[in-house]
């Protein structure tokens, strides 16, 4: 017997590709190819999802400015097909923001007020349509992740919060879960952990890691290993869903949230429903 698993979703960027033959920004998908979006959606919650993220994760300011659309038009309609998708069912929908392409001061030319105002201006679209979840993910700078989630918290929501990491454990930034930690605890987030990074195998020891430092409901959502881009546009990874699913299971005595990131589709999913639920 283990603990209930909250099942979340698998890759939404790298299944929405696989689905598309125009290779454009997944989030305007949301308005330029609606249905493929909601199809993807609905499958992973087919697929046994109980959470489920918008296609929202990189509809800021920063990269909506280069295409004809506002950053309320992708970010709503973003919410309403994930919403759509679940209506009728438990599902919850979790509103996916994602880290700023520019850094933060010194290492970047970003201020935290001018952060903080893209933010606003990206969770406060989404939230017109009324997410369940506030989901900050991928995200490589904690002090990024603190402007999201000051931001986030005005909205009275759950704040899901997941960093990415590099094979030494530590973020592009060169922060630690000890580090990370240090700067979230204080924030009273609702989750912790973490998603994208590294296959399930190589992100083991940074979920164990979380599990010694903090008694937050955990977040594991690894990619099916890393994702290599091929000549035909599609991405290929180094796990099949068996692989995959056998890599994840050490972490479900202890998380709370399992899921997958790139590479993963409905089917890893499914497999991962499935196992859980014969352990149950």
């Amino acid at each position: 017997m283990i603990h209930h698993i909250t099942l979340l979703d698998g890759a939404i960027g790298t299944n929405l590709w696989e689905k598309s033959n125009d290779k454009v920004p997944v989030w305007r998908y949301n308005l330029e190819n609606p249905d493929i979006v909601m199809e993807l959606h609905r499958e992973f919650i087919q697929a046994g999802s109980e959470i489920i993220l918008t296609n929202t994760f990189g509809a800021n300011a920063e990269a909506v400015a280069r295409s004809p659309y506002s950053v309320e038009e992708v970010m709503a309609a973003g919410v309403r097909l994930a919403k759509d998708a679940a209506k009728g069912t438990q599902v919850k929908v979790a509103l996916s923001i994602g880290p700023l392409s520019t850094l933060l001061e010194p290492y970047g030319d970003l201020t935290e007020e001018e952060a903080c105002a893209i933010y606003q201006e990206q969770i406060g679209a989404g939230m017109e349509e009324k997410p369940d979840i506030i989901m900050l993910e991928t995200f490589m700078d904690v002090n990024m992740m603190a402007v999201a989630v000051k931001v986030a918290q005005q909205y009275h929501l759950p704040v899901f919060c997941a960093m990415t990491f590099e094979k030494a454990g530590k973020t592009m930034m060169g922060q630690s879960v000890e580090d990370i930690m240090d700067v979230l605890m204080p924030l009273h987030i609702d989750a912790v952990g973490l998603n994208c990074s590294l296959g399930p195998d190589a992100a083991l020891p940074v979920i164990r890691e979380f599990h010694q430092k903090t008694d937050l409901p955990l977040i594991f959502k690894p990619n099916a290993g890393k994702p290599v881009l091929a000549a035909d546009g599609s991405t290929k990874t180094a796990y099949d869903e068996n692989t995959f699913v056998s890599d994840v299971l050490p972490v479900a005595e202890f998380v709370t949230y399992l899921g997958g990131c790139c590479g993963s589709s409905p089917v890893y999913i499914k497999r991962l429903h499935e196992t859980l639920e014969a352990m149950r």
